[in-house]
């Protein structure tokens, strides 16, 4: 191909062409993309070589942002780790770096954000900064998924830099700790977290009446000390104490104190409203009081993004006390297993209703079972199954427990799928390097 007619099939004017021919003028990402293009060659096909072409001349963020964005939207990953790794020996790029992490988060391009994250919080690790801090928010956000445990694993992992933000920051990343401690039981530590959201959010709510800081955190003020409430009162609920959770149930039930009077506050006032009759129900059930059963169920059944969560427990003080609910079971079954629904502030965390939906399935296989041994079985097994999908160790052992205690009930296929999902648990013991349970 002659030099007159690469410049007209590529769009580059002979004089820019021919300076970077010469080597005198470095190659922008635009015309890296002409000249692939002109080439007929795969979009990323230059890429590794121009990594090089990023420190021919100076490194310019100027040219290596849109470098860094550019390998994201294509996964070349290992083009984003060499450029970062050179740029990192001077330590004056770090806050560049962390600005384009920031932009490739908001992009939604995770896991390229990760890897900027990563390096970033690595060449801060010395400093103790909020940027820092940031940065393991970051990587746990973006490592929080469908696997209970490991989530866990990250939230021990990003813990420790939470007091380290800014308090606007602070606020929603103690909400996602919450959310996700919830999921493994770790009651005690919930409470203390609900605590601290609750102290730093009342500080900062009475701070925003005079004027308070230029940074607002993701979602109002008053959301979180309202959820802080919420999650102190499910506290007392696993403990059982039903006196301290109505207390609760009472702060959040009416929150005229807010201030502000636009359709946010309106709607989550009305979500929280109804929170507090839903649970001044549940409490009553879990306390034994059958006639709430049906009143509980009347309630739900208009509020839908309701009925899952409803069920869930009534299942469980069916179990403790020994109601009839098969009425409750009738009636709302298209409800389960659970389908996403949005409430008034949109779905459920994920990852508290796949803890739900594992423990729902082994607690109706024990409701399931004084009637029909060969459905509870199954819906032991089903539990097993989801469990071991989400690693939620809790409910494996809880299913595991329960299919040993009704093996003798259990026919060849329902012990064969049983095996196979035993083997499946021990795989992912083994890989923990922990003991595996001895259920085979």
């Amino acid at each position: 191909m002659s030099y007159a007619k690469f410049t007209e099939i590529s769009g580059i004017n002979s004089g820019s062409l021919s300076r970077i021919l010469q080597g005198s003028r470095p190659i922008s990402v635009k015309q890296l993309e002409l000249i692939t293009g002109a080439l007929g060659l795969a979009e990323d096909a230059l890429f590794g070589s121009y990594v090089e072409e990023c420190f021919a001349f100076f490194a310019s963020m100027r040219r290596i942002r849109p470098f860094i964005i550019k390998c994201a939207v294509l996964d070349r990953l290992d083009c984003i780790e060499r450029i970062v790794l050179r740029l990192l020996d001077n330590l004056s790029y770090v806050p560049a770096l962390f600005d384009v992490a920031e932009e490739l988060f908001a992009s939604k391009h995770h896991q390229a954000a990760a890897l900027l994250y990563d390096n970033v919080s690595k060449a801060e690790k010395f400093q103790h900064s909020e940027r820092l801090a940031f940065c393991r928010y970051r990587l746990f956000l973006v490592e929080l998924g469908t696997d209970l445990e490991s989530n866990y694993r990250a939230a021990m992992v990003f813990e420790d830099y939470v007091n380290r933000l800014h308090e606007a920051d602070q606020l929603e990343a103690l909400k996602r700790l919450i959310d996700v401690l919830v999921t493994v039981h770790k009651w005690k530590r919930v409470d203390e977290l609900a605590a601290e959201m609750l102290r730093i959010s009342q500080i900062q709510y009475d701070l925003q009446a005079v004027g308070g800081s230029e940074k607002q955190p993701e979602r109002p003020i008053y959301f979180y000390i309202l959820y802080a409430w919420l999650v102190r009162s499910a506290v007392c609920e696993e403990y059982k104490d039903y006196p301290g959770a109505l207390k609760y149930v009472s702060l959040y039930a009416e929150a005229e104190w807010i201030r502000e009077k636009d359709q946010s506050a309106a709607r989550y006032k009305k979500q929280f409203s109804e929170w507090a009759i839903a649970n001044g129900y549940l409490y009553r059930v879990m306390s034994g009081d059958a006639q709430a059963i049906d009143e509980y169920a009347d309630f739900v059944a208009d509020h839908p993004e309701e009925i899952f969560i409803a069920l869930s427990q009534i299942v469980q003080a069916a179990n403790q006390f020994g109601y009839d609910i098969d009425r409750i079971l009738e009636r709302f079954s298209d409800y389960f297993p659970f389908k996403e629904m949005a409430g008034e502030q949109g779905q459920y965390n994920v990852s508290v209703i796949s803890e739900k939906s594992a423990q729902f399935l082994s607690d109706l296989g024990v409701y399931t079972f004084k009637k029909n041994q060969g459905n509870a079985i199954n819906l032991i097994l089903e539990g097993l199954d989801f469990s071991v999908n989400i690693n939620s160790v809790r409910n494996v052992i809880t299913c595991m427990t329960l299919f040993e205690q009704y093996r003798d009930y259990a026919d060849q296929e329902a012990k064969k799928k049983f095996k196979k999902l035993a083997s499946e648990v021990h795989r992912i013991n083994a890989k923990k390097n922990v003991v595996p349970l001895s259920f085979v």
